[in-house]
């Protein structure tokens, strides 16, 4: 199993927000927002584990600013962090308005996926090759998170 670098599975996706994505007031639904974000989170894990992912888990998701009709919406995946058979996946959103270039920083959060071989079965990840000082921030951060939440797991039935 190869290691991967962190650019080697990010993800990037740009798009329009119209009035189909917004309440009477013209600001997008959150829910808009959210399956967006996972979309893009789930490329970036599908990059990195060359299969299928599967969402496990929303860490946190944070809103800044609202996004209006007619913005651009920028959203950035990248891998914090990889495990046996999970990985987190850091997404950044941002809202453009076209018409003044004027960009603001409207959403962060994180998401954890798990890779599933052909028979839908946890499969073992390509460890992640830490680049820059950025990636080893993401990554100290992501594993400060994966212990909270390991700690705080709710057993299921």
């Amino acid at each position: 199993m190869q290691a991967k670098k962190v650019s080697e599975s990010s993800a990037v996706t740009v798009l329009p927000m119209t009035p189909q994505d917004a309440n009477v007031a013209g600001n997008v639904h959150g829910g808009v927002i959210m399956k967006l974000i996972d979309e893009v989170g789930g490329i970036a894990a599908v990059r990195h584990a060359r299969s299928n992912a599967v969402t496990a888990s929303v860490d946190k998701i944070d809103f800044f600013h609202p996004v209006l009709i007619g913005d651009v919406l920028t959203l950035r995946a990248s891998l914090n962090l990889v495990g046996k058979t999970s990985m987190e996946v850091g997404v950044r959103v941002e809202a453009e308005n076209p018409l003044t270039g004027e960009t603001r920083h409207t959403a962060s959060a994180f998401l954890t996926y798990v890779a599933l071989d052909r028979n839908g079965r946890p499969m073992e990840m390509a460890p992640l090759i830490l680049e820059t000082e950025e990636d080893k921030r993401r990554n100290r951060d992501a594993q400060a998170r994966r212990e909270v939440r390991l700690r705080g797991r709710i057993k299921k039935d």
